[in-house]
């Protein structure tokens, strides 16, 4: 490996506020976003992500308010996510000075919207976020879900990762819907399984307990390692993270 692994935390927004939750469930409050993401960019993160994650279930856009806010005090690269159904879509929020765009239910509903970005802003602006679980039945055994989680797909997610990457997709956030804020470690099977077929980066998320857990990821696969409660709870530093993932032998930005 010769490229620096990404360490990003991740601000789940509802109503305005980062909200945490465990299995995308029982969300609460933890912060205003733009106070954390400044935080988050003060303490060497190396990149946002910022996820609406209640407005494609409720049917309605991503805050733009917000992310124009936060776009204004940070200074990494910021993923946002949530609602995107367009091409207009995307670029109203490169606009409002988002440098991705992370795409997960408009585009399982209609994978032509893939090519569609990325033949307009190019690939390197388009992720493709994919929140998967467990799932008895044919295939990987993972299975793709949408609207923040809540609606299963009956879709392969080892299958739709290679679909989508081959669409446009720059990079893939792979979520495990299992995992996410159980603080158990990351689900290095499904990682793995997705780094086997998929030549884009990687983003692991959903899971991170300690920081040799992020570690773990990378050794599965993952090119960036994406948490959000440890963070926001003052649990683990981007730091110490980091110091983990160079005693590892884990090139990392310093």
């Amino acid at each position: 490996m010769s490229l620096a692994v990404r360490v990003i935390p991740c601000l789940d927004v509802d109503g305005g506020q980062v909200v945490k939750g465990v299995n995308f469930t029982r969300l609460r409050a933890v912060g205003d976003p733009v106070e954390l993401a400044t935080r988050y960019d003060r303490e060497g993160a190396d990149e946002l992500c910022f996820l609406d994650v209640s407005a494609s279930a409720a049917g309605r856009e991503t805050v733009y308010d917000v992310v124009s806010r936060t776009a204004d005090r940070v200074f990494i690269p910021l993923t946002v996510g949530g609602g995107v159904r367009s091409v207009a879509d995307v670029d109203r929020l490169l606009r409002a000075g988002a440098d991705k765009v992370a795409v997960n239910t408009a585009a399982v509903a209609r994978p032509e919207l893939l090519a569609e970005i990325a033949d307009r802003f190019g690939r390197q602006v388009l992720v493709l976020s994919l929140d998967a679980r467990r799932a008895a039945g044919p295939g990987s055994g993972f299975e793709l879900t949408t609207h923040g989680g809540r609606h299963g797909t009956g879709i392969d997610a080892i299958a739709w990762a290679v679909r989508g990457a081959a669409l446009g997709a720059g990079e893939i956030l792979v979520n495990s819907m299992d995992a996410d804020g159980t603080k158990r470690g990351f689900d290095l099977e499904m990682l793995a399984a997705i780094r086997a077929e998929v030549p884009v980066p990687i983003i692991a998320s959903g899971g991170a307990g300690s920081a040799v857990d992020f570690a773990a990821a990378v050794a599965a696969g993952a090119d960036a390692v994406l948490a959000a409660s440890v963070f926001h709870l003052g649990e683990l530093s981007i730091a110490a993270v980091k110091a983990e993932l160079a005693g590892a032998g884990i090139p990392v930005r310093v």
